[in-house]
């Protein structure tokens, strides 16, 4: 079998809530501060344009921040709220479209200022209902969908951390106590999009400040900690792993997306590393690009449905076309990703 039959099973349509991509490689969110005060421009319409060209089958935009004081700490991360933002994201939204594309919005709360432990039921309600507006707002501006972000220690992640969630409260306890916040959320933005309008929620073992933290440790605790989550209308699962290949627990080879799956029913996307012959964090502490690697593993878990959808993150930053490239069976055409290529919007 020749490489452009071996990755069909990654150019198949795939269909959730009343959505349907053309295939199976998602643009993962990261986040680029291309937009001035919070103001995505034409230049980060054509960012995203480019890759719904080349065949990247659904784009999940970078974070993008509710209207809360707490939500960034960053000038030129994107809002979500907001005349002039809005109006960016329309034209983000048209131009993805245009292409063929299907595009939904990463809702973002960075806990960049605040603490949870700090913060009264009263501005826990306020922070809730951002949520929804945004959820609303990405309805109304006609994005195919939202992801709500809930990994790598931000603020959702901050509730389900036990190491930064010490409520006493109902917002804390035990691992499934600290979900309330995040199925509060999620309950919020269902309500405000309509029960076909699809919801992915993002999450995370491992944190921006420690990548050996654990949530859960075992299959049944992961069930536990899923149900509510479940309950409260996720449709699709986003496990965010740093590198897809490793088992998430001792006896079985299924990743954290694969469990995911396994015990919710629910399609979930894997990610982590994919198309990188390393860890992306080394590139950054070594100074030194990557080579390029296939993807026979990635097919392979693909093809035993052990996840639905795979997201593709700084291969797609370095190369507009690398899911095109693969496609046609170019493999050796795709452009390595480098760290310099964070520092450019194209």
């Amino acid at each position: 079998m020749n490489d452009t039959q071996a990755v069909q099973s990654l150019f198949k349509p795939f269909s959730f809530g009343d959505t349907t991509l053309s295939n199976r490689i998602v643009m993962a969110p990261m986040t680029r501060q291309f937009s001035p005060d919070g103001i995505p421009g034409a230049d980060v319409a054509a960012y995203y344009r480019r890759r719904a060209e080349n065949a990247v089958g659904l784009i999940i935009t970078e974070g993008t921040v509710i209207n809360h004081p707490d939500s960034s700490n960053q000038r030129n991360v994107p809002h979500f709220f907001g005349a002039d933002a809005l109006n960016g994201w329309a034209n983000v939204v048209k131009e993805v479209h245009d292409a063929g594309g299907k595009i939904i919005p990463q809702i973002w709360h960075m806990g960049a200022k605040g603490h949870v432990n700090d913060y009264s039921e009263s501005d826990i309600e306020a922070i809730i209902q951002a949520f929804s507006q945004a959820a609303f707002e990405a309805k109304r501006l006609g994005f195919d969908g939202i992801e709500l972000h809930g990994a790598h220690g931000y603020l959702i992640d901050q509730f389900f951390w036990e190491e930064t969630n010490r409520r006493t409260d109902r917002y804390g306890g035990n691992f499934v106590d600290r979900t309330r916040f995040a199925a509060e959320v999620i309950s919020a933005c269902r309500l405000a999009v309509g029960p076909e309008f699809p919801i992915v929620l993002r999450f995370s073992q491992w944190k921006g400040t420690d990548y050996t933290a654990k949530l859960v440790k075992t299959p049944n605790e992961l069930e536990m900690f899923l149900a509510p989550l479940v309950d409260a209308s996720v449709d699709i699962f986003h496990c965010s792993t740093r590198r897809f290949w490793e088992p998430e627990f001792e006896n079985s080879q299924l990743n954290l997306a694969g469990w995911t799956k396994k015990l919710t029913g629910k399609p979930t996307i894997s990610v982590g590393s994919v198309g990188l012959d390393r860890d992306v964090t080394s590139f950054f502490t070594e100074g030194k690009g990557a080579s390029l690697t296939q993807v026979d593993e990635l097919i392979k878990r693909l093809e035993r449905e052990e996840f639905d959808l795979v997201a593709v993150g700084r291969s797609l930053i370095a190369d507009p076309a690398w899911a095109s490239k693969l496609r046609e069976g170019r493999m050796s055409d795709w452009v390595p990703f480098d760290p310099e290529a964070v520092k450019k919007l194209y």
